[in-house]
């Protein structure tokens, strides 16, 4: 109950992969079946030459010649299935790969969707907002003083060193005038 587990599905991409590979594997095989008969026809014609009969030899010689031309057909075909394989599988990754992006698209867009240009800029005025209040909060904590207040202080210090001064001018006088 509930255990069946549900079998990999096989696309008709995947079966037409299926059989071209098992086109290349025939094709192989046909392939080992003509080297074998190769290799005979050169023994055969060896044997026939060893006895003498040239024209035997000759006619094996051609029988040869006929199956190593098949075994080149054979190589063409070949190479023809595995460009056609390695091509459909390099689509097949393509078409997952634009699938990928086309899902990314969508997702961007529903993102996009729900942070709105004006949202952004509010988002962007209320830190910069958030921002300065910090700063002026940093500000008064750190008992920072304005313009205005530092020139005052900066007046008042000059107003106090010019009264320091005097005093010392009139003590240096009197240090001077012993008589």
């Amino acid at each position: 109950m509930g255990l069946s587990q549900s079998a990999p599905k096989i696309t008709a991409h995947d079966r037409a992969i299926l059989d071209l590979k098992l086109q290349r594997d025939k094709l192989k095989q046909y392939q080992k079946k003509i080297q074998v008969v190769l290799d005979r026809e050169h023994e055969i014609a060896k044997a026939h030459l060893a006895t003498g009969q040239k024209d035997r030899a000759v006619i094996a010689l051609r029988r040869r010649k006929y199956q190593q031309s098949l075994l080149l057909k054979t190589d063409s075909q070949l190479e023809n299935l595995e460009q056609l394989v390695s091509t459909i599988e390099f689509s097949l990754v393509e078409v997952s790969v634009l699938h990928g992006l086309k899902q990314g698209n969508e997702v961007l867009k529903e993102i996009h969707r729900e942070m709105s240009i004006e949202s952004v800029e509010k988002l962007m005025d209320e830190t910069q907002e958030a921002r300065e209040y910090q700063r002026e909060i940093g500000d008064l904590l750190a008992n920072r003083l304005t313009h205005d207040e530092e020139d005052s202080v900066q007046a008042e210090l000059l107003a106090l060193q010019g009264e320091a001064q005097v005093p010392q001018e009139t003590k240096r006088e009197r240090v001077s005038l012993p008589g």
